[in-house]
């Protein structure tokens, strides 16, 4: 355990958690700590030792030059810390790193370790999934707790998820075990561009993070981001009529699932996060360029209006089908059943990239583990 120096004295501190691999489809999670950690200028305090959780075989270092002078990143996972100013500062601690390849459970102690340390009130874990839900509509997030307490204050849903678990499952239970306030929210991402990024689904965990701890997050860039990526999948989808008809058939059935929903409490939730954001001088994240996931209101950077966004491009005509290839495994339900885990899901449709920027780039200190195009990802 690295002992903590020069950390000062934490505002109702949140550990914000997130970890590649199995559990980060698209990239979506771990990049949205990513986010908080450059928008927020994180100051890293501790690090553990890479030695006791990873496989440099399927994690391996990265060697590079500074100064001329040759340099190892080791794969690990790093804490770091973020003091949120305004009306009700309030502190988050940010983990991120990879999936370790052994030592779970000391691997959670050790987070646990310093999350009693610096006096974290609560731990949010985010992942990603891969699911049956269509690019074109807003990214579905569930947020689910294996405290019964915490799911009714919190209106969450209980997790009653069996079968295979990643890290984020290990640590949910780890804290509840250890009596430290734990949740987890999951996007779902579109199992046909499953490739990362997806800043669309980065931006939708990072509302329901706001709405969780009641912060308003800092948007930069990451909502045109979100936009140009859906464009660019819609662009690949009407080049493919099998695509093309394949994305209507998601539409419809995740139009069918939410029509209940249209006017009630989801349209609540976005009205407030509306107008929270219109607060002046309520914390970071004011000024031009902030917009909610679903893309209901999007800021004028030259007038400070709120405008509708552009118009989606219509797809092509398709005749009625059955959704191809559709299983029964949890993933397929991700849209409308929340869970904690789910079991990687098997290539359902036809799959196609996400647009712009489709590499995920060379290997980083955070390490090379995210989802392949076969699926590999978990809830």
């Amino acid at each position: 355990m690295i002992e903590l120096e020069g950390v000062p004295e934490l505002i109702d501190p949140v550990m914000v958690a997130a970890f590649e691999g199995w559990n980060d489809a698209g990239d979506a999670a771990s990049t949205a700590v990513a986010h908080l950690d450059r928008e927020w200028k994180g100051e890293v305090f501790a690090a553990l030792d890479a030695e006791d959780y990873y496989d440099f075989q399927v994690n391996r270092p990265t060697v590079f030059l500074e100064n001329g002078v040759r340099k190892i990143t080791w794969p690990t996972t790093r804490l770091s810390v973020v003091r949120v100013g305004g009306d009700k500062p309030r502190d988050l601690v940010l983990v991120r790193g990879i999936e370790p390849s052994m030592r779970w459970r000391s691997f959670c102690n050790e987070l646990l370790a310093f999350a009693h340390e610096l006096g974290v009130e609560m731990v949010v874990i985010l992942g990603a999934l891969l699911g049956d839900t269509p690019h074109t509509r807003p990214v579905p997030v569930s947020g689910v707790t294996s405290d019964p307490d915490l799911a009714r204050t919190m209106d969450l849903e209980e997790t009653r998820y069996e079968g295979p678990t990643g890290i984020v499952g290990i640590l949910q239970e780890a804290c509840t075990h250890a009596g430290v306030p734990a949740v987890s929210l999951w996007a779902a991402v579109p199992h046909y561009v499953s490739q990362p990024p997806n800043p669309k689904a980065t931006l939708a965990l990072l509302n329901r993070l706001e709405d969780l701890i009641g912060l308003r997050i800092p948007l930069g860039e990451l909502p045109e981001d979100a936009r140009a990526w859906q464009l660019g999948v819609d662009q690949l989808a009407a080049e493919d009529s099998e695509v093309a008809e394949y994305v209507q058939t998601l539409e419809e059935a995740r139009d069918t699932a939410e029509l209940p929903e249209a006017s009630g409490e989801a349209i609540a939730r976005e009205f407030e996060r509306y107008l929270r954001r219109r607060e002046p001088g309520s914390g970071p994240g004011s000024g031009p360029g902030v917009a909610t996931e679903g893309g209901d209101f999007l800021r004028d950077p030259g007038s400070g209006r709120t405008r509708p966004p552009k118009p989606e491009r219509p797809g092509p005509e398709s005749a009625p089908g059955t959704e191809p290839g559709a299983d029964a495994e949890p993933e397929s339900e991700a849209a409308s059943e929340p869970a904690s885990e789910a079991e990687p899901p098997s290539e359902s449709g036809p799959k196609t990239g996400p647009g712009p920027d489709t590499e995920s780039g060379p290997e980083t200190d955070s390490g090379p583990d995210a989802p392949d195009a076969d699926g590999d990802s978990e809830k």
